[in-house]
């Protein structure tokens, strides 16, 4: 994966295909990203999920173009496409045969039945120990005409049935995605859940040996054709430092809810513990399709002992401070109080979550930027986004909150915010800097602070953060070699 930025986008929210993103990404946006995370566009893209629970994974929505639109972006862009390795759309033509003709099906053992894991029953100790997203058990009844009613695993929702990834036409259905999108210049897998696509009984059923494993496995055919993995798993950081060693890449969701902390106290202990902690090969983000989650700082809830970063009362005043910040619209979509217990997630635009703060947005993303790793920057976060409480009333959907649909004259409106501005040379910068291709360190200052660096050879580049003031000074090398300083005031370089 290139070390410069990248976009995470879906086409039908900015630009409105993959044609039009792609004009996008050549025109207003020319020049500023190494590479694009393409959020789905299999068929349908307007499913139950965002395009996560796809019917056809194989096929591109037609509503948004053509396997020849994403080898077009192929090949000026690293591509990032997701693998969804956990499931399939109950209205999949493999699981409508299943439903139809039963064991007689060519797919039979494609999808995960209760029966599959626990033959022989399962006990209440082994139910409970089930690590699920959502509350409640991961199990639907369905009625099949050929095998009657049945319990199918279905971790996620209703609509989406695991598979049994061990299944030889399951290997078959995803191997053949993987020399799909290999064939269309797709640089990088995200392997999307696949911390639960293995479930062993007596277990949480996510991220065990045999998890990984599996991951080792489809990481080995994926490299064979020359693709990166990522690995998306949201749970207690502990586990994404072992999901590190197994992948490529993994993503950092630890980070967004502790800059949101340091920059909101000024308490940047739980953050500076991290940077000593996290896996260099990591993907970074403030900001995604999904809310911050707050699961990956707090007590693990997979039933491991590693303390967290943020204890339940720090994650719950984070919560009410974000609903604060949001003028309450988080409040709606994340589903919780800010007084309840577990919170997994908080759904709110990343700017909106800084109550709109521009010197303090910027920080987060300067903080995000000196890190190791390949910085990722949503389309929404990009444009100094809202929340869009409208959008979260029409789908029920808490997500749709962060998940703005851009027409394209709103978008070139967005691109002239002063702190998207900002935000745009910051980019420029983090990919242009040659001390970012050298060697990181993170230097404790006297006042109890950090100070972030690179160097490569006479070429450096130091962030000074002030958290409790939301302020800055960026201290470089020009190209001659000469020492400069920016701080909020002057700004970064054009």
């Amino acid at each position: 994966m290139r070390n410069q930025v990248q976009l995470i986008a879906y086409a039908d929210r900015l630009g409105g295909s993959l044609r039009r993103l792609d004009e996008l990404l050549r025109g207003p946006l020319a020049g500023l990203f190494g590479g694009v995370h393409l959020l789905p566009f299999f068929r349908p893209y307007d499913g139950a999920d965002a395009g996560f629970d796809p019917a056809d994974h194989a096929t591109v929505d037609p509503r948004l173009g053509s396997w020849a639109d994403v080898a077009r972006l192929s090949r000026s862009l690293e591509t990032v496409v997701d693998l969804i390795v956990n499931h399939l759309s109950t209205d999949a033509a493999q699981f409508r045969d299943v439903l139809e003709r039963g064991d007689a099906s060519p797919w039979a053992g494609m999808f995960l039945s209760f029966d599959r894991v626990f033959p022989d029953g399962a006990t209440e100790d082994q139910l409970l120990r089930i690590y699920r997203p959502r509350p409640g058990l991961p199990f639907t009844p369905v009625v099949s005409r050929a095998t009657g009613r049945r319990l199918l695993w279905t971790t996620f929702s209703s609509r989406q049935v695991d598979l049994d990834v061990h299944d030889p036409e399951t290997e078959r259905y995803l191997l053949g995605i993987l020399r799909l999108l290999a064939e269309h210049g797709v640089a990088t897998v995200r392997l999307d859940a696949v911390g639960y696509a293995v479930k062993t009984p007596g277990t949480a059923c996510f991220m065990t040996d045999e998890t990984l494993a599996y991951v080792d496995e489809l990481r080995g055919h994926a490299r064979r054709l020359g693709i990166e993995v990522l690995a998306e798993l949201h749970s207690h950081f502990d586990q994404q430092i072992r999901m590190s060693k197994a992948v490529d890449r993994v993503y950092d969701f630890a980070l967004p809810p502790l800059v949101l902390h340091a920059l909101l106290t000024g308490d940047g202990r739980p953050l500076r513990r991290w940077v000593g902690l996290r896996p260099a090969n990591a993907v970074t983000v403030l900001d995604t399709h999904d809310g911050i989650g707050v699961v990956d700082v707090g007590t693990d809830q997979t039933g491991g002992e590693p303390s967290p970063l943020l204890d339940a009362d720090q994650v719950r005043k984070l919560a009410r401070q974000v609903h604060d910040n949001s003028e309450g619209t988080s409040v709606l979509a994340t589903g919780q109080t800010a007084d309840e217990q577990d919170i997994y997630q908080i759904d709110c635009t990343f700017y909106d979550a800084l109550g709109r703060d521009p010197e303090r947005y910027l920080l987060a993303r300067l903080l995000q930027f000196f890190l190791p790793g390949s910085p990722q920057v949503y389309y929404v976060g990009l444009l100094a986004g809202r929340n869009d409480p409208a959008l979260l009333a029409r789908t029920g959907d808490g997500r749709e909150l962060n998940r703005r649909r851009y027409r394209d004259d709103e978008v070139i409106e967005a691109l002239g915010q002063p702190v998207v501005q900002d935000l745009l040379r910051l980019i420029r910068f983090r990919n242009h800097h040659p001390a970012f291709q050298g060697t990181f360190s993170c230097l404790d200052a006297p006042d109890g602070s950090f100070v972030l660096a690179w160097r490569d050879g006479p070429q450096e580049a130091r962030l000074a953060p002030d958290l409790a003031t939301g302020t800055w000074t960026v201290s470089y090398t020009d190209p001659a070699g000469d020492q400069r300083s920016a701080n909020a005031a002057a700004g970064l370089p054009g």
